[in-house]
């Protein structure tokens, strides 16, 4: 078996500097009626599958996987947003990369969904009664032998966020709508030791500050916008 190839720790690898291949605008927006609660749920409720789409990194065959659960915290503002945080630079793994709030499953945690809300208390503050699971999403395998679930949930914004400095450096929200427009979905593709790395990213600008979305964490976005429009 190869070793898979992790993008994020090749020496001068940088992922705004890898060409884009191509635009999915091909692919309709989903309307906000399509991600309403209620609709979210009713999918959850049908047990809709959904296949996922590949992270940025070679999965690890044969390895034996970290079982991860993160929460894909959806606000209920007037206009609908997602709540990701930007990992601390020092930290050993994806560091200063957009990201979910999430971890590693413990094993003192009873489920993904308890591990998905005890990472996000510990990482950005949130109190598990300003959140409401709805459900998962498919997992997501990386070549760092991670096996993550989305645990996708809705977030009353009365919430109050204070972020743990020693793990995020920065928490920040963004339209579902932008994210469930496939005319932000941006497909790179990088080929390194003989070896096809396929990813996405979802830059999201707010004033002069991009925020650039890749990897694992715009693989399940990609993977919740097509359990929403199949």
């Amino acid at each position: 078996m190869s070793t898979p190839i992790v993008l994020s720790k090749v020496p001068g690898f940088d992922p705004l500097k890898v060409p884009v291949i191509g635009v999915d605008a091909h692919l309709r927006p989903l309307q906000a009626h399509e991600y309403s609660a209620d609709k979210i749920l009713q999918r959850f409720e049908l047990g809709r599958p959904v296949s996922a789409q590949s992270s940025l990194e070679a999965s690890s065959q044969g390895v034996l996987k970290k079982e991860a659960a993160v929460l894909v915290g959806l606000v209920q503002r007037q206009e609908v947003t997602v709540l990701l945080t930007q990992r601390a630079a020092h930290l050993s793994t994806h560091s200063g990369q957009v990201a979910f709030p999430g971890g590693k499953i413990d094993p003192e945690d009873s489920s993904a969904e308890a591990a998905a809300l005890r990472e996000a208390h510990e990482e950005v503050g949130l109190e598990a009664r300003h959140i409401q699971v709805l459900g998962r999403l498919s997992p997501l395998e990386t070549g760092t032998a991670f096996r993550i679930t989305p645990v996708v949930a809705l977030i009353d914004p009365s919430h109050v966020i204070n972020f743990n400095l020693n793990e995020v450096a920065q928490v920040f929200e963004v339209p579902l709508s932008y994210l469930m427009n496939p005319a932000h979905h941006r497909r790179h593709r990088l080929e390194l030791q003989g070896q096809v790395r396929e990813w996405y990213s979802m830059p999201y600008k707010v004033g002069d500050q991009e925020h650039f979305i890749w990897g694992a964490t715009a693989a399940m976005i990609r993977n919740f916008y097509t359990f929403l429009s199949d």
